[in-house]
């Protein structure tokens, strides 16, 4: 089975979402899914050196007060999902083109759900900007990627235009929030679901598989 994770890595609820996708697939040993993540860009108009975090949330939410409401609810959804969210700790909301061409570059190699899973948690727990390259060479290379080579890498235009062409193509499948998981190209849920709402969605897509 063909699993589409179509997701930003600046999302906390994509990070929730990620791990609520593993509790349903846990569910359903069975399955022995292909999983393949697809780059979707929430700012796609945040500069290559970023924003600072207070005032992107203020102008997207309209107040602290909204900020602080929203961000509760999600710290407490993702302790759900043995998530510590740390937002106090993120000064910058980073551009994430880079990261999702570090993830392209992951899925090559067979790592793109450990790498996912460092960037989400090294902006989310520990508050690192993941719109620099340095770190990510540095969480490439801890996941088996050749540093030298992902650094040069990352300074060609190399997937760019691939990523944004990811971006739209979800925007044509009618995603136009994030998490959303498509299943064998066929079957497409969005939002951080609850794992038996993904098992759900498992089990249809299996057995329309089967009676192909």
């Amino acid at each position: 089975m063909r699993i589409d994770v179509i997701s930003d890595t600046v999302c906390p609820w994509c990070f929730i979402g990620k791990r609520r996708l593993e509790q349903a697939l846990a569910l359903r040993p069975h399955i022995k899914p292909e999983i393949n993540w697809r780059a979707f860009l929430l700012n796609p108009e945040i500069p290559p050196e970023g924003l600072d975090r207070s005032i992107y949330l203020v102008k997207k939410f309209g107040s602290e007060s909204r900020v602080r409401r929203i961000y509760g609810a999600i710290s407490d959804a993702g302790l759900s999902v043995e998530i510590d969210f740390a937002f106090d700790r993120i000064d910058k909301t980073p551009n994430s083109v880079d990261s999702h061409r570090l993830i392209r570059k992951a899925d090559e190699i067979g790592n793109g759900a450990e790498v996912v899973e460092a960037l989400f948690s090294a902006f989310f727990v520990d508050g690192l900007d993941i719109g620099d390259r340095s770190l990510l060479v540095r969480i490439g290379a801890n996941h088996g990627l050749d540093a030298e080579e992902l650094a040069d890498y990352l300074e060609t235009d190399q997937d760019i235009s691939e990523i944004y062409d990811e971006n739209a193509s979800a925007h044509r499948l009618g995603v136009n929030g994030v998490p959303a998981f498509a299943f064998n190209n066929n079957w497409v849920i969005s939002g951080a679901q609850e794992p038996q709402v993904l098992a759900r969605m498992l089990d249809a897509a299996n057995a329309a598989e089967n009676a192909a």
